[in-house]
């Protein structure tokens, strides 16, 4: 908290802010000189007041008054219009400032590692990219141009105070240190209060982002009481939060007002002194009571609107901590080939997930010393318990994380030398738990590729054999599916994964656990699926169970990050070693497998 408080007022924070001004000069241009127009007005109508006071009501001059009415009309309608622009020009650019902001932080989050979002909660990121970046709309609707704005005001109307009267100025002046200090006060608990606001709309949307997404889960085991008890903790933190920063703006208005009165009632005694010795005119006292409503009404918002510009920068610091975060994806490659053939080869490959620890410490390795091969055309199956590093081998292969030591290639050239686009676009990975985008059957299968054409789409799902379930859901390929596939089983959301595969139709296939959550009959389906996926494509299927990777043309066994057996079916079958374990476990001695006997 004390690191956002600290850059709360950096000028370098609000420099990068206004970089991305730059494509909208014009429209600051104008909200500048608009604000400058509206400063310089303001004064005129409580002048002509006073002008018509003593020119024209105390001297019965009803002609002048006329004339000085229709001015001082002319004058309201000439202020209302600035204001207007003003008001819709300060906020066209705060959100057009936003849009391109959003645009550049997502644009980022996507080019981020998945390292990155293994250890940030979802909810804070969304928070980055909404809330905290409205935030920074109002620097220019409700903070830095307004300040200004009231500023010059404030200045002007303080050079006509003391150009008319400048000892009735200074008795107007002599409560504003009490002001001041009122002002400093305000403004150091107020921003205290704004962070721990955003801190605990931070914690708020992270709760329920995971909360929403994991809801079936807190049905299935009956948690609704106690995530509800969670949730009421989280929100009055968040509204004692807010209730704290309006307590303190309770206090502050008040005391403004107090000694604003207070202001007031020195002019209308000193005032009135002057006016008995005929040195000013009651016109003046007027004007002077005019001014200094005009004045304690900004320097009043000012403390108000000075904390916006803060929360607009502390917004921008949690929004620019988001975009300087330097664990991108590092396209280093630069090799496109016309083609691949598909081989693959794992030498002497070491990883962990935690590569820059500072503890010396030997690493936590999750593969170790890793070396296989795949021909063209092959399949390899990796088998093993939970954690042995199966996944981790997909996750490398598809630079999803930098390998510590050794090497990966691909015909021959290390995965680091291709392009990384191409590189991902020649491997399709269909995984366990499918995820699915709240849209079309159409849209989730191409990924809004327009390269894909309708025709390629469905020729994909009759060689999947999908096409008819397809075809029978309200809509057919236009059925939205809802968020995350809500409206399909889990069958029919692992065939539309294989459809994706297909289409791409990709060089190298990976099966992570691909039929373990669908029915016996769906699974069949799938296996012919599977079976028209592999054909000509090298293959790395990932299962538990056996009796899908039998005749796969090698197979290796993991435990603990490291290969303890790799040969055919029948190879490790003869080893009588982890594998042949793991066989019996699935199968009886007759060779059916154990969960298919009733």
């Amino acid at each position: 908290m004390a690191k956002v408080a600290g850059k709360a007022y950096d000028i370098n924070l609000l420099k990068r802010v206004f970089e991305y001004v730059k494509p909208y000069k014009k429209i600051f241009t104008w909200s500048v000189a608009l604000t400058i127009i509206l400063a310089i007005l303001a004064p005129l109508r409580p002048l002509l007041i006073q002008y018509t006071l003593d020119k024209h009501i105390f001297t019965d001059n009803y002609e002048g008054l006329l004339n000085i009415t229709l001015l001082m009309l002319g004058l309201l309608i000439l202020q209302t219009i600035a204001q207007y622009y003003h008001t819709y020009i300060t906020n066209t650019l705060g959100q057009s400032t936003v849009r391109d902001l959003r645009i550049a932080v997502f644009n980022h989050i996507t080019k981020l590692k998945l390292r990155y979002f293994d250890r940030t909660p979802i909810g804070q990121l969304i928070t980055r990219t909404v809330s905290d970046l409205e935030t920074i709309s109002e620097i220019f609707s409700e903070g830095l141009i307004v300040i200004i704005g009231d500023i010059l005001q404030l200045l002007i109307i303080l050079g006509i105070m003391l150009f008319i009267d400048w000892e009735l100025t200074l008795v107007v002046l002599a409560p504003m240190p009490l002001l001041i200090l009122a002002s400093y006060v305000f403004k150091e608990a107020i921003k205290s209060a704004f962070q721990d606001v955003r801190t605990q709309v931070g914690n708020l949307n992270t709760f329920l982002q995971e909360h929403i997404s994991g809801m079936s889960i807190i049905k299935y085991f009956a948690r609704e009481n106690q995530e509800m008890r969670k949730f009421k903790q989280i929100n009055a933190r968040h509204r004692d939060a807010n209730i704290r920063s309006n307590w303190y703006y309770s206090i502050f208005f008040p005391v403004v007002e107090i000694i604003s009165a207070l202001s007031i009632g020195l002019l209308v005694w000193y005032g009135s002194k002057q006016i008995i010795l005929h040195e000013i005119t009651p016109g003046t006292i007027v004007l002077f009571i005019m001014f200094v409503n005009m004045m304690f009404r900004p320097i009043r918002e000012l403390a108000d609107k000075f904390n916006t510009l803060q929360m607009g920068m502390v917004g921008a610091e949690r929004v620019f901590s988001v975009l300087d975060h330097t664990d991108i994806e590092e396209d280093t490659g630069h090799l496109i080939p016309d083609n691949i053939k598909g081989e693959i080869s794992f030498e002497k490959v070491w990883f962990t997930y935690q590569p820059d620890q500072e503890s010396e410490e030997e690493p936590h390795w999750i593969l170790k010393d890793i070396s296989f091969s795949i021909k063209p055309g092959e399949t390899l199956a990796l088998v093993g318990a939970t954690g042995a590093g199966k996944s981790s081998v997909i996750n490398i292969l598809n630079r999803f994380y930098q390998i510590s030591k050794g090497s990966v290639k691909i015909d021959g050239t290390d995965i680091r030398d291709y392009k990384l686009d191409f590189l991902r676009t020649q491997i399709a990975t269909v995984i366990q738990d499918v995820f699915l985008f709240s849209d079309t059957v159409d849209k989730n299968i191409s990924l809004n590729n327009p390269a894909i054409s309708r025709e390629q789409l469905i020729a994909a799902a009759k060689d999947a054999g999908a096409h008819d379930f397809i075809e029978r859901l309200p809509g057919g390929y236009d059925y939205d599916v809802m968020e995350r596939g809500a409206t399909l089983s889990s069958g029919q959301a692992q065939l539309i994964s294989f459809i994706r595969a297909l289409v791409y139709n990709p060089k190298i296939l990976v099966l992570d656990e691909a039929t373990s959550s669908v029915d016996t009959e769906t699974e069949h389906l799938i296996q012919q699926t599977i079976e028209k996926l592999m054909k000509g494509r090298t293959s790395i299927v990932i299962a538990h169970r056996l009796s899908t990777i039998q005749n796969a043309d090698k197979i290796i066994v993991l435990d603990h990050g490291e290969i303890k057996e790799a040969g055919s079916h029948q190879e490790l079958l003869k080893l009588n070693g982890y594998y042949k374990r793991l066989y019996d476990l699935q199968f009886n001695s007759t060779g059916i497998e154990k969960s298919a006997v009733v």
